[in-house]
């Protein structure tokens, strides 16, 4: 089966964690309920405020709470689930990490972000998410009943060797929880999605949360699907909401074979990024 559909849940984040989880709940069965959603998306830290100190504060373990109600959602609504990403603590370090869930129930991704945010843009945003985070080290691609899926968080989409060699893994689809800011989105968030898909020749996912303006962090927002020719297939605001978008990963190998950019690359003269 090449086809489903795809709903990514652009939830506002709050302070409260079990308001988070009751929010997120809430969102991935109107996703399945109303829009027929047989892969949904959370954005990135969903369950808590993006900052530094929080999430030091509020990681917690895989098999407690928000890992427990994604495994459990997947199961009961028979759904993939991308549950965004959380502070996950691992023994004394602390990760944001991204699960995934097959509709069994069955955590079949695990991605650590990779590149961390640590950035100090002149009359913009300072944050350093190395302060909290340790970064992980290993590429995630698995497999669905609708093709391979790659998984990345936020700043990792700034680094296309990552998502050649998700790619080169095989991903049809590249899904990236990300809350970018009202600096850096604006500059850069709907042109990363485009050239990603592009480049790679997959459908490309972001997942941002909904604008909180009461919050320290002015999540971006603009959660997109975007199709591997460049063709944006669904998008939004800033505000919350639901985006959603039929899928057909046959388009990934018509593309591929039309404008075969994967099979052209001259691996003879530079080695940046090599299978």
């Amino acid at each position: 089966m090449s086809t489903f559909v795809l709903s990514v849940c652009q939830m506002k984040v709050k302070d409260d964690k079990m308001e988070n989880l009751q929010k997120a709940e809430g969102m991935i069965r109107k996703a399945v309920l109303q829009e027929n959603a047989n892969m949904v998306v959370l954005p990135e830290i969903f369950n808590s405020p993006y900052s530094t100190e929080v999430m030091s504060k509020m990681a917690e373990k895989e098999g407690d709470v928000t890992t427990k109600m994604l495994s459990s959602l997947a199961k009961e609504l028979n759904i993939y689930l991308i549950g965004g990403s959380i502070a996950e603590k691992s023994g004394e370090d602390v990760y944001n990490t991204s699960f995934s869930y097959d509709p069994k129930g069955k955590c079949i991704g695990k991605h650590r972000k990779m590149h961390l945010f640590d950035v100090d843009i002149k009359n913009g945003v300072r944050f350093i998410e190395s302060d909290a985070v340790k970064a992980g080290n290993k590429v995630t691609v698995f497999d669905t009943e609708y093709g391979k899926v790659g998984v990345a968080i936020c700043f990792d989409m700034r680094f296309p060797e990552l998502m050649r060699l998700m790619a080169l893994e095989g991903a049809q689809m590249i899904i990236v929880p990300a809350a970018f800011n009202t600096t850096t989105g604006p500059a850069h968030w709907h042109e990363t999605i485009k050239m990603r898909a592009v480049d790679n020749q997959v459908f490309f996912i972001a997942a941002s949360p909904a604008r909180n303006k009461e919050a320290n962090y002015h999540a971006y927002g603009y959660s997109t699907i975007c199709d591997p020719w460049g063709s944006v297939l669904s998008s939004t605001d800033e505000n919350e909401s639901i985006v959603t978008a039929k899928i057909d990963t046959q388009k990934v190998e018509e593309i591929r074979q039309q404008l075969p950019l994967l099979k052209l690359r001259r691996e003879d003269l530079y080695d940046v990024v090599k299978k």
